[in-house]
């Protein structure tokens, strides 16, 4: 049963209320929720080629088919509802009920989930050290809180565009050497707290995702992403190497061929063919992704939190000991690589393409 009337009607009032830009995409699918839960399938003519704003607005609407208008009506309340709830103060769940303020993230826990959301849209969640560190923190304190998962998603258009390459430009005193190795330390310490979360950890793809945040995948328990997402892994381009125990964890589960058809020569794949890879558990439709995860994900939370807990520790400490080896290797590889002359190279042309745009 859809959402009724008046849940659809306060809905509405929220929306006025947010005080980010969601994204075009995310408006757009607002646009086209809307508009099927109150006039039904599009019944309108397709605006010419030159009218773009329209044309768009018109093919995201078109793009739900059809949909009944209860089930517009209950996905545009979930959405409006999701990002209403993105701009609540971001705290992260501590066992104490304290709150911790993030400025990159957005942390709350709510019906036994902790979400960690990554909050730079207007940079497509792109990772700051700033962000590593609330991570690794806002890890931390999930891994103790009282939940029984925890789900980490993006904020707007993207899930996360990887690095942030304005990190190689903040050289400190002691030179590149030095912004290597403390890179190195972070990285080390960021994908340990991956490998070391006690509970079931799950990615909520909620758009395209590129390098690191794509190689991290294999440490998650579940991936749900929706169909246009798309995974990105573009190391070698970048003059880098494989990441996030990924130079492990992907050859075990979809094949040398296919790993490094991603990790060596750049291979962007589909959700769908993620799926196929073994990388992502399920796709879902964008029209409802949202409501469609959060409903299962529900689900999930009302099991036993302890036996979820032990049984999740039992899986990874079979290879517990080789994952944090395999990411000793991999850091160590990757400082060697910062300091060459390509990684600097396909920097440079990375920042002198993008001040051309």
């Amino acid at each position: 049963m859809g959402a009724s009337v008046e849940e659809f009607n306060a809905a509405k009032e929220k929306l006025g209320t947010l005080k980010k830009d969601p994204g075009n995409e995310v408006k757009l699918k607002v646009y086209a929720l809307f508009k099927q839960a109150t006039q039904g399938p599009c019944n309108t003519p397709k605006p010419g080629m030159l009218d773009f704003v329209n044309k768009a607005k018109w093919d995201a609407w078109k793009s739900l088919g059809s949909v009944s208008q209860e089930e517009a009506r209950q996905q545009y309340v979930d959405l409006i509802t999701s990002l209403v709830g993105a701009e609540a103060p971001a705290v992260a769940a501590q066992p104490t009920g304290s709150t911790k303020g993030f400025q990159t993230l957005l942390v709350s826990t709510e019906d036994n989930i902790t979400t960690i959301r990554l909050n730079r849209p207007e940079k497509k969640n792109a990772i700051t050290v700033e962000m590593y560190n609330e991570l690794i923190e806002a890890l931390d304190l999930a891994g103790k809180d009282d939940s029984v998962i925890t789900v980490i998603t993006g904020n707007g258009d993207y899930y996360c565009s990887g690095n942030d390459l304005n990190n190689f430009t903040k050289i400190p005193e002691g030179g590149i050497e030095k912004l290597a190795k403390e890179s190195g330390e972070l990285l080390k310490r960021y994908v340990e707290a991956y490998i070391d979360f006690p509970k079931p950890l799950i990615g909520v793809i909620n758009g395209p995702a590129v390098g690191l945040s794509v190689t991290l995948l294999g440490l998650f328990d579940v991936v749900y992403a929706t169909e246009r997402a798309t995974f990105h892994t573009p190391f070698s381009q970048l003059g880098q190497s494989p990441e996030g125990c990924s130079s492990y964890i992907f050859p075990k589960i979809m094949g040398a061929a296919k790993a490094s058809e991603m990790l060596l020569f750049n291979k962007k794949v589909t959700a769908a063919q993620a799926c196929e890879l073994g990388l992502v558990t399920e796709v879902f439709p964008d029209s409802s992704f949202q409501s469609e995860v959060w409903t299962r994900l529900k689900a999930y939370a009302k099991l036993p939190r302890n036996s979820l807990a032990l049984s999740k520790q039992l899986m990874r400490g079979v290879e517990k000991e080789k994952l944090y080896a395999v990411n000793n290797a991999e850091v160590e590889r990757l400082a060697e690589r910062w300091l060459s002359d390509e990684c600097m190279q396909a920097v440079m042309s990375f920042f002198q393409a993008k001040s051309k745009l």
